[in-house]
């Protein structure tokens, strides 16, 4: 007799033998409890299980960059309180949250859709960018130049991509300005079409004519450092940097 299971019968299945008994057992026990209930406001239907077999942890995990980097970056503009901020392709998170309390301008190769009040968005080429140089007194871009030229997102293979961007980003801070730059750091390295891995030196280099306020770095262990030592973001293999710098007068 040739047994049929749905994808998610199949997937319990191969998670393993314990974990499904303790689903079913679970199902079950909750099925006769809901059964009970003076209430009853739902229904409880094998059919309609949706099995989360993941998440039964002692703590909650997470991706260590992608919490800690706009965390550090939120915590500076709550500081300095700018009039507004512009940022150029940061993770979502990030703009959609600060708009809640600084107005931001967001820009992206591809933009996304978002009605949210103290927030606009738009296009813009990292390569090219249209605003005025001096012009801008607070600017974050984060998790973002280690990708361009790399045609991950439709952009234009160009090794020196990432250079022509920097360039970019330097141009348009004013003088006495913030710049808010994040990237993987660690032993130099290239990943097409992933990324870019730089060493701390070169990011500093890069951003001649400015000066590092603050420098903190998320480890390969997941550890947050601030005002990380220089040695400990070269030991990395793939470590967040945030860089605070500040345009030279």
């Amino acid at each position: 007799m040739k047994v049929h299971l749905g994808l998610i019968d199949v997937y319990l299945h191969r998670v393993g033998n314990y974990t499904h008994k303790r689903f079913k057992k679970d199902f079950k026990k909750f099925k006769s409890l809901n059964e009970k209930s003076e209430q009853k406001r739902f229904t409880v239907h094998w059919e309609d299980k949706y099995p989360c077999l993941d998440d039964n942890t002692p703590n909650t995990g997470f991706d260590a960059h992608y919490v800690y980097h706009p965390a550090w970056a939120a915590r500076i503009l709550a500081q300095i309180k700018p009039e507004y901020h512009i940022d150029i392709s940061s993770t979502l998170h990030f703009p959609t949250i600060v708009s809640a309390f600084i107005p931001v301008r967001f820009y992206d190769y591809r933009p996304p859709i978002l009605q949210l009040n103290n927030l606009q968005c738009d296009f813009i080429d990292l390569n090219s960018l249209s605003f005025e140089t001096d012009s801008i007194a607070t600017l974050s871009c984060m998790h973002t130049i280690e990708h361009i030229g790399l045609g991950r997102y439709g952009d234009t293979l160009d090794p020196e991509g990432d250079l022509k961007a920097i360039k970019e980003l330097k141009r348009v801070v004013k003088p006495g300005g913030t710049m808010l730059f994040v990237v993987p750091v660690g032993q130099p390295k290239l990943m097409f079409n992933a990324h870019r891995i730089y060493s701390y030196s070169q990011i500093i280099e890069y951003f001649s004519g400015y000066a590092i306020k603050e420098f903190s770095l998320v480890t390969d262990k997941n550890e947050f450092v601030p005002n990380a030592p220089v040695e400990l973001a070269d030991a990395q293999k793939y470590g967040c940097g945030c860089f605070w710098f500040v345009k030279n007068n």
